[in-house]
């Protein structure tokens, strides 16, 4: 993995840790539903799935995380597949995004552009 690829799996870690607490603590105000959905609906039903997404979100950049620390401390291969694994899935994770739900497609793009950035860059 190259210093680029690198760099755009840590800005896909860094997307998914700012998302983690808006969903998992701060859904309940207005504001951070509408900038997730687009809507300041409360969904009551919906507040332990998104919990349980935040914390989801959390855990894929933490795999980013533990990729690039992995190449930085000689495991070149753990860290290239753990990288290359959880940047696929993210990049499945977006597209399902936005086929259930194409008016959410911000959000699809910001959960599936950086980590397609990461295999682009890694293939040069």
């Amino acid at each position: 993995m190259n210093a680029a690829s690198q760099l755009f799996a840590l800005l896909a870690a860094a997307i998914h840790v700012i998302v983690w607490p808006l969903e998992s603590f701060l859904y309940g105000h207005p504001r951070v539903r509408y900038l997730l959905t687009g809507s300041t609906a409360d969904a009551p039903e919906v507040r332990l799935w998104r919990f349980n997404v935040g914390f989801y979100n959390l855990f894929l950049a933490l795999g980013l995380a533990a990729g690039v620390t992995a190449l930085h401390t000689g495991h070149a291969t753990t860290g290239r597949a753990l990288i290359t694994y959880v940047s696929a899935f993210m990049i499945a994770g977006g597209i399902t995004l936005f086929v259930s739900e194409p008016r959410l497609w911000r959000g699809a793009l910001g959960q599936a552009v950086p980590p397609a950035m990461v295999l682009i860059a890694d293939l040069f």
